[in-house]
């Protein structure tokens, strides 16, 4: 092969190994690749954005779940005015109950203008739901419905009360305490109960009293 023609295979290999290199670099991005993130989010307007919208079963790590869930998601209002969260339905009928963070009942979440809710977990409002059947590692059509504003329907990723989600799942109802045992107030069978003095009969004086002398009679 010639020394020209050695030159031109060699800068033709250098060329294909740039592109290839650019087209690397240009294509190795979530935009490009056009990777979802793995959590469920949406939007309702310009002001209102759903972030990892979860709903969370018990310990299962896979299969179907009937039971009590509940639901965590990161609500961000960037409007003026304060957003009022009504009702959240799992499931197309399943609505959730929602309690602040020292577990007192409320009717709606309030989120402030320009700030952010978090719902579900230690600390933080909640949004249980009593009973409700979904596939662990699947996802459940959700609905949120905001005062003033149109009902959101969305999916929600369904996980287990394990690993990141520890602490999110419900909790099983405490335990109602024991009875204690009443003591008999009749005397068991075959037992004897003292008899009363019989009439005129002395009792005898308790331990410890001092003894009162009999007084002599008159003459």
């Amino acid at each position: 092969m010639s020394r020209s023609l050695r030159r031109g295979s060699i800068a033709a290999i250098a060329a294909l190994a740039i592109a290839s290199l650019s087209s690397c670099a240009a294509g190795n991005t979530p935009a490009t690749l056009q990777i979802q993130p793995d959590t469920a989010s949406a939007t309702l307007g310009t002001d209102v954005r759903l972030n990892n919208i979860v709903v969370v079963t018990g310990s299962e790590t896979a299969g179907e779940h009937t039971g009590p869930a509940n639901l965590t998601v990161n609500i961000s209002n960037t409007g003026t005015e304060v957003l009022e969260l009504q009702s959240i339905t799992v499931d197309g009928g399943t609505a959730a109950t929602f309690a602040d963070d020292k577990g007192a009942p409320l009717t709606s979440i309030s989120v402030p203008p320009r700030g952010a809710v978090l719902l579900g977990g230690p600390g933080n409002p909640s949004a249980k739901v009593a009973s409700t059947t979904v596939t662990v590692g699947g996802y459940v059509a959700t609905s949120f419905a905001f005062k003033n504003h149109d009902k959101l329907e969305t999916q929600a990723q369904v996980n287990s009360n394990t690993g990141l989600y520890k602490g999110f799942g419900p909790t099983a109802p405490a335990a109602a305490p024991s009875k204690a045992a009443t003591p008999a107030t009749t005397p068991a069978a075959g037992a004897t109960t003292p008899a009363a003095p019989a009439a005129g009969a002395t009792t005898p004086a308790a331990a410890g009293s001092a003894s009162v002398p009999a007084v002599p009679a008159a003459h």
